[in-house]
């Protein structure tokens, strides 16, 4: 197995080049047709400027592997404008070349089948229109996403009801936010709006549930007297996701590394928030009582497996409800679900939706269900509910396309 590993890497490789190989020759030959009928010093003007930024994409392509090796801290900001710019320039062109790519099968079809001559450059023409019309709507998407979505805060609201919900709970709110990735912001006015949005929503508790930075503590140093500024009656609490232990930065040393984590738990300290990490905390209402439990990362590998239940729950108080807070999904049907205690509801975010998709009333869409069967919103089985925040903030590809970052207010109900 492990001699076949690099011999199988290097035909995908080469698979992915010839595919790629593939698309920017057939979207070539789209733009030549194109302005095929126009002047020449307009036609060369057009088509050196999509040779340009064709090319420059295939460079930001090599730099962002260079950066991504370096592994500095400093590298994420330069790598999602490069992934941004890929992902505008060539999401698009794949579309206009499989298009013409799907023509051009048909057209031989029709050839083979039929007696007559199939007319080819005013079709060919024709085709190539339709397909940069096509290629246009996301183009125009994702130019939203990477301007205006990744700031379009929407706000999702759910209400759940259960019937061993402590009287006195009845009515609770809860808001939910996720995956800040602080060191990706780079608008305070934006960032600002959102938190507005959160404090206006005057939930009894407000919960984070991982993923505050990328990479290392300092990127949440700016931000924190904006986030100090949050309250709600119950308090605020909050656990770790799989950024904020910086598994992906080259530490000079573990001592380094610790000291690290160190300061992101103070920093939750600093903004107000409870870290629970494996713990518990009883939140009491009169004579009444329901836990919320924390939990630090638990996710499939090669995520960090930090995540420990029987140490959260141990001498927990004896109360009729419990929310888990657990920065991912995959913990849910993996852990959660199978473990003694009956976890109410619990709070996960971590997916982002893949910052891509589509949402419209009764279905969504994205690529990252295929990793993830519990991606976005609410799911239940028995009496369990998840629910998965879409996150907050954006990491990688600086935008949102159809996934918008998203602020959750849960109202638990007694039946």
């Amino acid at each position: 197995m492990t001699q076949r590993a690099p011999i199988f890497a290097l035909v995908i490789l080469l698979l992915f080049f010839l595919g790629w190989f593939l698309i920017e020759l057939f979207a070539w030959q789209g733009i030549k047709t194109l302005t095929r009928d126009l002047s020449r010093p307009l036609q060369r003007g057009l088509r050196y400027t999509y040779l340009a930024l064709s090319a420059l994409a295939w460079i930001g392509l090599i730099l962002g592997i260079f950066l991504a090796m370096n592994r500095s801290p400093q590298r994420m900001i330069w790598t999602g404008y490069i992934l941004g710019y890929i992902v505008l320039i060539n999401f698009p062109k794949i579309l206009f070349a499989a298009f013409l790519m799907l023509e051009d099968i048909v057209r031989y079809i029709q050839k083979w089948t039929s007696s007559g001559d199939v007319p080819l450059a005013s079709r060919r023409k024709f085709i190539s229109q339709i397909g940069i019309m096509l290629a246009a709507v996301p183009f125009t998407a994702v130019l939203y996403g990477i301007i205006r979505g990744r700031y379009d805060y929407r706000i999702h609201r759910v209400e759940l009801a259960f019937d061993d919900l402590p009287e006195a709970f009845d009515g609770l709110t809860v808001t939910q936010i996720s995956d800040v990735h602080s060191g990706s912001f780079d608008s305070k006015e934006d960032v600002q709006r959102g938190l507005d949005m959160i404090q206006d929503l005057g939930s009894d508790m407000i919960v984070f549930t991982g993923d505050i930075v990328n990479e290392v503590s300092d990127e949440i140093k700016p931000w924190i007297p904006a986030f100090a500024a949050l309250s709600a009656p119950l308090g605020k609490y909050s656990v770790l996701g799989n950024h904020d232990y910086g598994d992906s930065v080259r530490w000079a040393s573990p001592f380094e590394k610790a000291a690290n984590l160190q300061r992101l738990k103070d920093y939750h300290a600093q903004m107000g928030f409870q870290l629970l990490t494996n713990q518990h905390q009883t939140i009491q209402k009169g004579d009444s009582a329901l836990n919320l439990v924390g939990v630090e990362n638990w996710g499939k590998l090669p995520f960090p497996q930090k995540g420990d239940l029987d140490i959260a729950t141990k001498d927990m108080a004896d109360a009729q409800f419990q929310i888990l807070l657990s920065h991912d999904p995959s913990h849910w049907e993996e852990k959660i679900l199978p473990h003694g205690t009956t976890f109410h509801l619990t709070l996960s975010g971590h997916t982002h939706g893949a910052q891509l998709g589509v949402e419209v009333p009764g279905w969504k869409w994205s690529p990252v269900k295929y990793r993830y069967p519990q991606w976005a919103g609410l799911y239940q089985q028995g009496k369990e509910y998840l629910y998965v925040n879409r996150g907050f903030g954006f990491i990688g590809f600086p935008g949102r396309v159809g996934i918008w970052p998203e602020i959750t207010q849960i109202t638990l109900r007694r039946t």
